[in-house]
């Protein structure tokens, strides 16, 4: 079976206590109501993941949980994986090519400048993956190992203020 990534950009962080590290920055309100919606999205297109994988930051994490309400998967099922975090488009391609191929479709949560350069590397022209912003990118192939550069096909790209819906 073919592979599909769906690529999710961290809903919008809350910027108002500056002592906090970039890392534990939690959504705000507006990102609160974002990511429910997006999910709402992806569920009523009849698109479920068959695994999540985080970053650990608290606005990705987060985000990734509400999705994984959305399509009633248990949080605990929520992989983490640490790399993600201000990843290159190189090292988040490498992260992608290390998934198990029992997977077929998986989200990938996790921040920009990274994302929007993984998507652009994989298949897409995009100046900017807005936050919350869903972009699915389907390949030919039924092994991660083999997606480089070049070789996905965006499929779907939505984001909140699209409202296409």
């Amino acid at each position: 079976m073919a592979k599909q990534l769906i690529v999710i950009r961290h809903a919008k962080s809350d910027w108002a206590n500056a002592l906090l590290r970039d890392f534990d920055r939690p959504l705000n309100k507006r990102g609160m109501r974002a990511a429910p919606e997006m999910a709402a999205r992806l569920v009523n297109r009849g698109i479920q993941p068959d695994l999540l994988v985080s970053s650990p930051a608290k606005r990705a994490i987060t985000t990734a949980r509400y999705f994984a309400e959305a399509w009633e998967i248990p949080l605990q099922n929520i992989q983490e994986q640490p790399n993600i975090y201000e990843a290159s488009a190189k090292t988040l391609l490498s992260i992608v090519s290390q998934f198990d191929n029992q997977y077929h479709q998986i989200a990938l949560f996790g921040h920009n400048p990274g994302l929007t350069d993984l998507v652009n590397m994989l298949d897409g022209h995009i100046d900017n993956l807005p936050t919350c912003g869903i972009i699915k990118i389907d390949f030919d192939f039924n092994d991660w190992q083999m997606i480089s550069s070049g070789t996905g096909k965006v499929a779907l790209f939505d984001y909140p203020k699209n409202g296409d819906d």
